[in-house]
């Protein structure tokens, strides 16, 4: 009997999972850019659900919920895999540093550091990622050649900082009414899939 409850608690979580997924990439398609940055780099809410699995299961459950939507949107043919890897990476940069300070100290204050934690690593590890490998990746990828270190680094510090930065703030500013709404809600499923 036990391992009956045991299984079904484990497809539960699944079902669960999978839904804020799809409902990730749903919102994943409601985007626009910011007026002053590459049209390419889009605000979207899709890391909302993400967090949210967060928060109920555990901050790898989070980023399974990021890897749907990014898997979700490739199958569809929805981009390409370098800027589906960029998501993937900054989605689990910025719901890791959330899930687990959330679960350690469990408050509307653990949310708000891990939000700007999670921002903060966001931006910096995102910089240095694109840097590093998605920008000569990409630079390739388009037929560009290998780009310069003053392309890399203005786009960087011009685009990619200031962009996740910017986006950290707006998800973090929509998420935190959310949580103290559906607080209760979530200490609900917690205690149901402990």
């Amino acid at each position: 009997m036990m391992q009956k409850s045991t299984q079904s608690s484990k497809l539960t979580r699944l079902i669960i999972l999978s839904l804020l997924g799809a409902v990730s990439l749903l919102l994943f398609f409601l985007n626009f850019p910011l007026p002053v940055l590459p049209s390419y780099l889009k605000i979207d809410f899709s890391d909302v659900p993400a967090i949210m699995a967060s928060l109920i299961f555990s901050p790898l459950a989070g980023v399974i919920v990021v890897a749907i939507k990014n898997g979700l949107y490739l199958i569809a043919g929805g981009g390409e895999p370098v800027g589906v890897l960029a998501n993937f990476i900054a989605g689990t940069l910025l719901v890791l540093p959330i899930g687990i300070l959330y679960h350690k100290y469990k408050s509307v204050k653990s949310i708000v550091s891990g939000l700007v934690t999670g921002t903060i690593i966001m931006a910096i590890g995102l910089g240095v990622f694109n840097y590093f490998i998605l920008l000569p990746a990409y630079g390739l990828m388009m037929g560009w050649g290998e780009m310069t270190h003053t392309v890399k680094i203005s786009t960087v510090v011009g685009a990619i900082l200031p962009f996740n930065v910017i986006k950290g703030i707006i998800v973090s500013l929509l998420f935190v009414p959310i949580f103290i709404k559906m607080r209760r809600w979530i200490e609900q499923q917690q205690a149901k899939f402990a």
